[in-house]
């Protein structure tokens, strides 16, 4: 069951606790997740395995848990045979995976992954895939519409590494009659794209239906601009879940570096990034439900959180892991 209050009014009363990276909890209940599809494979293969992924985070006192579904695309899907009713079915298990973790309280995030993601090559930390805003359009309407239809509160428009693809991105889930929220991924001031901040955030001003706009995927150092940066372009609260701050290194294929974002980090982070506008605070790659846990005791929300895990997160999933330069 839903829960009672909207996911807008939610926003309106104070600051929501997100979830951590999925990938990494996964990997730390022992799943293998070097395919294509990464954890979208498990919806399939495993779905208790990520249902038990989603709990641990509720545990560790999250309020919004973020879907599977960043990698799940019926032409990554078409890939492994499998046919468009077939995938249509998993990626509502995603939402009810999701609700199910959540007994009836907090809220779903239904990601919404960008064409990067399905390409799996790391490109949605380039964007400039050479397709039209019309094409990307069409790439995202059919899973935004099976996504929709699974009813989850809220659409998390995610890991978006240029303007054009958030602006497809907002065509495609006009008229879903689900709010979404807009997060982009960032590095240097800029999308990944190289594309002004405040004009790249424009793109949501005066839409009704998004109801937060900010940056995911992302060095941690990077949240606090970009998160003030969002609000005053648009006026809405701000979304802020980056990275641990370790850096991925494709030669030899590992995490690399202290990392920046862990408990210890989270609570001040946290309160500088509410401090900038942000409404919608957690984590992506590398962070797991100890620093989720961190983040909800200052907030109030806390219960007790379990350790962290080892692998990536969603923002990270389809890439596997090359191109990352986070």
């Amino acid at each position: 069951m839903a829960p009672v209050r909207t996911f807008a009014r939610a926003l309106s009363d104070g600051v929501l606790v997100l979830d951590g990276g999925l990938s990494n909890q996964l990997e730390a209940q022992g799943c293998d997740l070097s395919d294509a599809l990464w954890s979208a494979r498990l919806l399939a293969d495993a779905p208790d395995q990520i249902e038990a992924a989603h709990t641990a985070y509720v545990r560790a006192g999250a309020q919004v848990l973020i879907t599977s579904s960043y990698q799940a695309t019926y032409e990554g899907f078409a890939r492994r045979g499998l046919g468009r009713e077939a995938t249509t079915a998993l990626l509502s298990r995603s939402v009810s995976l999701a609700r199910a973790a959540g007994r009836g309280a907090g809220w779903v995030a239904a990601s919404v992954g960008p064409y990067g993601a399905m390409a799996a090559d790391g490109s949605e930390y380039r964007g400039r895939y050479g397709l039209s805003v019309r094409a990307l359009e069409r790439f995202h309407r059919p899973r935004v519409a099976a996504l929709a239809a699974a009813g989850p509160d809220v659409l998390a428009l995610e890991t978006v590494p240029d303007s054009d693809e958030a602006e497809a991105l907002l065509r495609a889930v006009a008229g879903c009659g689900v709010p979404v929220w807009l997060s982009y991924t960032v590095a240097g001031g800029r999308t990944r794209a190289g594309q002004d901040l405040a004009e790249a955030f424009a793109v949501a001003a005066g839409n009704d239906q998004v109801v937060a706009v900010g940056v995911n995927c992302c060095d941690p150092a990077e949240v606090a601009d970009a998160v003030a940066a969002a609000v005053a372009a648009t006026g809405k609260p701000g979304v802020a879940y980056p990275n641990s701050g370790e850096q991925w290194a494709p030669d030899p294929g590992a995490w690399r570096g202290p990392a920046a974002f862990g408990p210890t980090e989270a609570p001040g982070l946290a309160a500088t990034w509410t401090t900038a506008g942000a409404r919608l605070v957690g984590g992506c790659c590398r962070v797991g439900p100890a620093t989720i846990a961190a983040i909800a005791g200052a907030e109030g929300q806390g219960e007790q959180g379990e350790g962290e895990g080892g692998g990536e997160g969603g923002g990270a999933e389809g890439a596997g892991r090359e191109g990352l330069g986070i």
